[in-house]
């Protein structure tokens, strides 16, 4: 196979700067991009972080500049509001509840799509066709995506799609919270129920925000407390067996 050379009048540079290099300038004229380009900024980290107060902050600042902006988030989170994303602390923004991302166009009606300018999306991580979505919003239609999520799960493993978009993105905020233990920054969620499943929608009664010292000495006493709890289940089991049946 042959290798591909640019004539020596042209480069790869000069193509991406004019791509119709032999085009008149009156021709050039006519040609116009039908959409500017868009933008990805990510939000990230545990929770508790202030992610999706970022988020409103950055979106209500957009509206205020007169830009028409729109919210979405999870239909799996209904914690505080069905309607509204809500900050820890209250504050509120009317959002669309969606599935999936998929149907947001359809939605919200393709006339409208095509006037937004800022789309957010809280509670990213719940999004299965988020990177898509970031793609076809920001890189095709010309809109700014701004995303707010958890980077990692209450094991410290990927959660969902948040970090496949950092490659995507214009901008990435990794946030950090305090430890509830000791006051220092926090970067991780401990979990402090025994349930093990990756989605489990909660608040403060399920999660804490701690540092890596109490992450982990927080991960050894789980790990010693189901221990003890399945040490117990099995004894109570064998002695249910072995019991006369009266």
């Amino acid at each position: 196979m042959k290798a591909f050379h640019f004539p020596s009048s042209l480069s790869f540079q000069s193509l991406i700067s004019n791509p119709f290099p032999h085009s008149s300038p009156k021709s050039m004229a006519s040609f116009k991009p039908s959409i500017p380009s868009g933008e990805v900024h990510v939000i990230m980290g545990p929770m508790f972080a202030g992610k999706t107060t970022a988020l409103l902050r950055r979106i209500k600042s957009e509206g205020a500049n007169g830009r028409n902006v729109a919210m979405i988030k999870s239909s799996k989170d209904n914690r505080y509001a069905v309607d509204s994303v809500v900050t820890h602390d209250g504050a509120k923004f009317p959002c669309w509840a969606l599935p999936d991302l998929s149907s947001f166009r359809q939605n919200f009606g393709g006339d409208a799509y095509d006037k937004l300018d800022v789309i957010g999306i809280d509670e990213a991580q719940f999004f299965e066709d988020l990177y898509d979505f970031c793609c076809t919003a920001a890189d095709h239609d010309g809109k700014t995506v701004i995303v707010a999520g958890l980077d990692g799960d209450y094991l410290r493993k990927s959660f969902g799609s948040v970090l496949d978009v950092v490659p995507l993105a214009d901008t990435v905020t990794k946030l950090t919270a305090r430890c509830e233990m000791c006051g220092k920054r926090a970067f991780f969620t401990l979990r402090k129920t025994e349930e093990t499943k990756t989605e489990l929608i909660g608040g403060a009664d399920v999660y804490m925000p701690v540092c890596r010292q109490h992450y982990v000495n927080g991960q050894v006493l789980i790990k010693a407390a189901r221990s003890v709890v399945e040490s117990h289940k099995s004894k109570s089991g064998t002695f249910s067996e072995a019991a006369p049946v009266i």
